[in-house]
Formats: structure tokens, C-alpha cells, sequence
């Protein structure tokens, strides 16, 4: 990967000495960046191209050539293949359109390049890919119109996206922001080089400080995985975005969890497991680079709110709470060295300094600094209004900023305000930020709050596929009814209630004598999934005669579905009192496997959608987690005087669910364990299905 951004020379196949066509804009970029590297035109009808000596092949080259672009028709971009593999050329971007984007025939072509390169070990980024910028060493091998009339400045920020226009829409916002950037590249068809192969390059890439990634589609989740782990250990940010909503591999199921998932769920599960940051647009995408880049991490949530209006910063609190920023009052003894300072200062956090501050030399900076030095709050938002238009109020101040910086500088100071680009180039120059809109602002540091969090909890591996004891499913579990599928999961811990499958109505009989009243009757088919949308469940029967009536009601309603189910008879079980309902699953994603679900049960779990999901494997302290981020989960702890249920075998169960996930991975299509009653102390695993592939 190192060749596809520091090459030390290019050839450049279908080179045309027109700098306005696609073929002749790399040159024209390369040149105007000033690129050392040898840039050698292939043309056979020029001598020259743009002042540089042509070539009819490669082959007429002398010397090696570390990389080569091809911009031909699509039809002959087979041969300039064949021309890099003889000399010896390892990697190749392919600029030209006319493949797997286009139509059949284009699929095809492109499936000749992939494996022809393969045969020969040569890399592939594209073809139908904008190209490379990678700032430092000015190689400019792209034909993005961007450059034409912006020209990256050097700094720490990447980009890796799929799509060309994506990745010229951001690259040319952050330009025009100023931001300092590293490595821009377009994987285009993403014939063999893809965003994740790149996303592991510059976590290991010493130019990067931040990733900005977008991503159509994934070939391989776990791949994915382990670069956003290796970004985390590194310490590089990596903010996603995902770009589409239609869902490459997603498959219609039949289980509430697949049918709650959905690849965007699990997308945002995977960034949260592994350290990244989903932006939901490139403006916060850019917001939250252009933090890292100026500030450390943070090392805790709070922060502070110091104002010249009361009502931004009332504004800046109200937000700070929604995205989890806590601003916490400050302590008496802080309060009494301010007002000592400040008599007219309103409020204890935000801190409003009203307008009456001028009066007070220097009355904003020493309310500032005392608030820094008698907090550990590792955050500190200053809204200036309009001082920073004025350069003559401004640059004080600034001098004032820059201590404060370099005097602290594992915290976080973020000004507010409107500025000009000399004002904020200033700024910058000191490692200070300033966002005109206080929103935005608040949102950016947040996401810095939890990219840190995330990291000091990461993923803690793949699937371990020779786990000990691993049991496999053989031909006769491939299809299993309500009873095979519980008792399947007690192997794993899973509680389940004594209950009977029974043909007859004098077996159900039996059976509920046996158990005890009152008890519940259930119709047991494979083909049948969710049984109380017909009415197949009859709860709180309390005698031999409710027993008789409720078993042929079960098998009359049961005949009547359509599709001719196959009904293997009705379960008789006790009947199960008190408890919370939760609902236990797992979902199969076709692109990052199981995952394990949880929240609170019942038929409306699909309305109201208050679940959560977890990659397998689930550790103790991830089901935990797992547990708790479900906003519902209050109700298991002990809700207006409520008793607490029992967490630790609820927490048990869903690392059985995750072993068996483990176990089945090669054939589990999903479980829903709906409901799974958690008392005071015990559970019990009422009903489940569990789905193959």
C-alpha cells in the first residue's frame, strides 16, 4: 500500500496533452504540485505530452516504474494491463469507467483485470476510481475537477471513501475550511483495494492523525473490524460514513430480531464495538477531524460553559445534555473566588459574564482561568459573540487563549463565535478551534467524549470457531419446533420450564396434571412462528376441562393457516407469574455475522423498538453493557419501589445465547427468545424460535 501513496515514479497509460481531458489532468496536477518523481506519459501518436518526454508502451520505459494509471476505454484496459505485469509493475490504478457499475458485459471486463492481476501479483485500486492525492510528496494522481481550483494544504486528516464524488464533495469542504490534509483516495468499484484495506493503511500511516471514511457496501465485516481496532490502538479517530440504505446480502427473516436489526443498526453497533464514530453528514464529519486535529482527546465529559450571553449559553447546556457532555455546577468555593472578581457574574455553570464584563480589566480572562484551574473538567467552551470580528478586543484576548493552552494543555478549550479566516487562522496556529454556531460545537467535542469512551472499551475479538466443547447441529436440528429449540438453548444455561408436547387432548390432561395449575397451552409447529397473531397460546388454564376446550380450540385454529403447516401437536406448560418480560435474540448480518440482542419483550417489542445490539463474543462485562443500554433497563433494577429482578442469571443467559451463536455460526440464520421472564430471582425462557440458514 505504501506504492499506492508514495510512489517514486508514474506512467500514465492513455496520457493526453490536452490538461483539460481526463487523461491529461493527473499530469497536469502532478506537474502544478510539484511532484519529484518521474511522471511518464504512454502516447503513441506524441512525442511529447505537456513539456514531458512520451512513450509509445512501457515497454520503451528504461528503468523500473513503481506505479502506473491507466484512462483508456474500458475495452482495452485488459492489454494496459498486460503492459504493467511485463514491467513488472505492482501497482496499478485504474481511472477508466465501463465495468461492474455499468452493465453485464462491464462485470465481466472487470473480472478479467481482477483476475489476471491476481495471477501476477499486482494491486488494484478501481477501475471507475477518482485516484490519489497524498499531500506531503504532492502526488496528485487523480482527475478530480476539485483541484482545478483548490489546493490541499498539509496536515493529519485522510479520506477513504468509495465514492468518487463523496470523497471530492468532503476533500473540497475541508480545503476550503483550511483543514490540513494527508491522504485522499477513491476506491471506486473496489475491484480488489477497498476503503477497509485503506482505513488499515493510515492507521499505520505516520502522516494520519484522522481517518474520514465512507463506505457503500462491506465484503468482509470482521476485515472491517480489524482495521477500525487497529485505528483505536493506534490512537487515530476514524469517523464513518455509510453511504446508501440499501443493504448488500440483507435477507428477509422471519424472527422479531432480524426483522428489528437491519444492516444500519448493526453498522452503527460495529463503529461503537470498535472505536469509530458514525458522522451523519460530511459537515459533522469535518467538525469532529477538524477537533481531533486541534485538540487531545478529552479525559472526561464534563466541561464548562463560560458566556457574554446567558441565552447561548442556556442553549450550549441544553445541547451538552443531549449528546452526553455533563456540565456540572461549580463548587461554592469557585463561585465565591469568582463573584470576588466578577459581582455581577450569573449563574454557576453555564457562567454568564453579561455584557457588563468590559468594565473589568481583563474580567473574562480571570474568570476563565480560575474556572480552569479549580476544575478537573477537561472541557471549556467560551462563547466570545462578536469579539472576535474585532481584532482590537480580540487580540488580547488571544494572547490570554494561548497561555491558557500551552499552561493546560490536556484540556479542551473551544471557542464560540463568528470570526474571520485571519482570526481563525491565528487560532489555529495556537492548537485553539472557534465554531461560529454553538451547536455544531458542542456536537464535535461530544463526539471526541465518545470516541474516548469507546476506546477504553473495545471489541474484545472475533468468534472463536474451536471454542472448547463446541457443539455442532446435525441434519435432524435443522428444522426444530418451539420444544427442540428450548431445549437446545438449556445446554447453554438458558432456563426453561418442565413442559410436555402432546398429540391428544387426554395427554394434555395428563400433562397439566402433572405439572400443576394453572397452566399454559401453546401449538407446536415449525412452520409456525409467531403464535399469538392467530391466537395459537391460551394462557392461565385452571382445570382438565379448560385443558380439553383449549387443545382442540389450538389444533381447529392451527388447520386454518394458510400454507398447510405441519402441526406436530400443543405444548403444555406452566404457567409462568410475576417477572419482567425481556426479549433475548440473535441475528445473523450477512456481512458481520451474529449478533446478540436484547431488550424489553412482549408482542409489541417491534413498537416500540427500545433494543440492543452486541457482536459475538459477548464477554461479562459486555452483557452488562448490553443490559444497560437498553433506556428501558431502569425497570430491572428497581423502578418507583419495584424490587430488582435477577440480573446476574438474566446476564448469564445472554453469554449462553452467545455461545451457542458461536456453535451454530456456520448454519444460524436468528433466535427470538420472546419472551424470556426475568423474577426476582431466576428466569425462565417461555418461548423461542430459532431460524437456519
Amino acid at each position: 500500500m505504501n506504492h499506492l501513496f508514495n510512489p517514486d515514479s508514474v506512467a500514465i497509460i492513455g496520457a493526453s496533452s490536452d490538461p483539460g481531458k481526463l487523461g491529461g489532468r493527473p499530469i497536469r496536477f502532478l506537474l502544478e504540485a510539484g511532484y519529484e518523481g518521474a511522471i511518464y506519459p504512454i502516447n503513441k501518436r506524441a512525442d511529447t505530452v505537456q513539456g514531458l518526454k512520451a512513450y509509445p508502451s512501457l515497454a520503451d520505459i528504461p528503468g523500473k516504474v513503481d506505479q502506473a494509471i491507466i484512462i483508456v476505454p474500458a475495452p482495452a484496459a485488459l492489454a494496459a494491463l498486460q503492459e504493467c505485469i511485463a514491467k513488472n509493475i505492482k501497482m496499478v490504478q485504474i481511472l477508466s469507467s465501463g465495468f461492474s457499475e455499468e452493465n453485464a458485459e462491464g462485470l465481466a471486463r472487470q473480472q478479467a483485470l481482477v483476475e489476471l492481476a491476481a495471477q501476477h501479483g499486482v494491486r488494484l485500486l478501481g477501475p471507475n476510481c477518482l485516484g490519489i492525492v497524498s499531500v506531503r510528496n504532492r502526488y496528485f494522481a487523480t482527475f478530480s475537477t476539485a483541484l482545478e481550483a483548490l489546493t490541499p494544504q498539509p496536515g493529519g486528516i485522510s479520506f477513504a471513501t468509495q465514492s468518487g464524488a463523496f470523497g471530492s464533495c468532503a476533500y473540497a469542504q475541508a480545503i476550503q475550511r483550511g483543514l490540513g490534509i494527508a491522504r485522499i483516495v477513491a476506491t471506486g468499484n473496489e475491484a480488489d483495494i477497498d476503503v477497509t484495506e485503506c482505513i488499515d493503511f493510515l492507521a499505520s500511516d505516520p502522516q494520519t492523525r484522522v481517518i474520514c471514511a465512507a463506505i457503500e457496501g462491506c465484503r468482509d465485516g470482521n476485515r472491517l473490524r480489524r482495521a477500525l481496532l487497529k485505528a483505536a490502538a493506534a490512537n487515530k479517530p476514524v469517523i464513518l460514513m455509510k453511504v446508501g440504505t440499501s443493504e448488500t446480502g440483507q435477507q428477509a427473516v422471519a424472527t422479531h430480531t432480524g426483522a428489528i436489526a437491519g444492516n444500519d443498526r448493526i453498522f452503527d453497533v460495529v463503529c461503537q464495538e470498535c472505536g469509530a464514530w458514525r458522522a451523519m453528514s460530511i459537515e459533522e464529519m469535518l467538525d469532529i477531524a477538524y477537533v481531533c486535529t486541534q485538540l487531545p482527546l478529552p479525559t472526561n465529559d464534563r466541561a464548562s460553559i463560560t458566556t457574554v450571553s446567558g441565552g447561548i449559553g442556556v442553549l450550549m447546556a441544553d445541547d451538552a445534555e443531549r449528546f452526553g457532555i455533563t456540565i456540572a455546577p461549580v463548587s461554592p468555593d469557585l463561585q465565591r473566588k469568582i463573584h470576588e472578581v466578577v459581582p455581577f457574574l450569573v449563574g454557576v455553570n453555564p457562567l454568564d459574564t453579561t455584557a457588563q464584563i468590559g468594565v473589568i480589566e481583563k474580567g473574562f480572562q480571570k474568570v476563565l482561568d480560575l474556572v480552569i484551574q479549580d476544575t478537573d473538567y477537561a472541557i471549556h467552551f467560551v462563547y466570545l459573540a462578536q469579539i472576535p470580528c474585532d481584532p482590537g478586543r480580540f487580540l488580547p484576548l488571544l494572547e490570554d487563549l494561548t497561555r491558557f493552552r500551552k499552561q493546560y494543555p490536556e484540556r479542551l478549550i473551544v471557542l464560540v463565535g463568528p470570526s474571520d479566516e485571519r482570526m481563525r487562522a491565528l487560532l489555529e496556529q495556537q492548537d485553539l478551534v472557534i465554531f461560529s454556531d454553538p451547536g455544531r460545537a458542542v456536537r464535535a467535542v461530544a463526539a471526541l467524549c465518545a470516541i474516548k469512551r469507546r476506546w477504553q472499551s473495545l471489541h474484545p475479538g472475533l468468534p472463536n470457531t474451536s471454542r472448547p466443547g463446541k457443539s455442532k447441529p446435525d441434519e435432524d436440528s435443522r428444522t426444530l419446533n418451539e420444544l427442540q429449540a428450548k431445549r437446545l438453548l438449556a445446554r447453554y444455561g438458558l432456563a426453561v420450564p418442565a413442559e410436555t408436547l402432546c398429540t391428544t387432548a387426554s395427554e394434555a390432561v395428563d400433562a397439566a396434571d402433572a405439572i400443576g395449575y394453572p397452566v399454559v397451552a401453546k401449538i407446536v409447529s415449525p412452520d409456525i412462528l409467531h403464535k399469538s397473531d392467530f391466537g395459537g397460546v391460551q394462557l392461565n388454564l385452571q382445570n382438565c376441562g379448560q385443558v380439553e376446550a383449549a387443545f382442540a380450540a389450538l389444533m381447529n385454529a392451527a388447520a386454518k393457516q394458510d400454507g398447510n403447516p405441519l402441526i406436530q401437536g400443543v405444548l403444555i406448560a406452566p404457567m409462568i407469574k410475576g417477572g419482567i418480560e425481556t426479549i433475548l435474540g440473535v441475528h445473523h448480518d450477512p456481512i458481520f455475522g451474529s449478533m446478540v440482542m436484547f431488550g424489553l419483550g412482549g408482542v409489541a417489542v417491534e413498537l416500540y423498538n427500545d433494543v440492543a445490539f452486541a457482536s459475538v463474543p459477548l464477554t461479562a462485562e459486555r452483557a452488562e453493557q448490553l443490559i444497560h443500554s437498553v433506556r428501558a433497563s431502569k425497570l430491572l433494577t428497581g423502578w418507583r419501589g419495584q424490587k430488582a429482578v435477577d440480573l446476574e442469571q438474566l446476564k448469564g443467559a445472554l453469554l449462553g445465547l452467545s455461545a451457542f451463536a458461536e456453535d451454530w455460526s456456520d448454519v444460524l440464520e436468528g433466535v427470538d427468545i420472546n419472551p424470556f421472564v426475568v423474577m426476582e430471582s431466576g428466569t425462565a425462557c417461555l418461548d423461542a424460535v430459532i431460524s437456519v440458514r
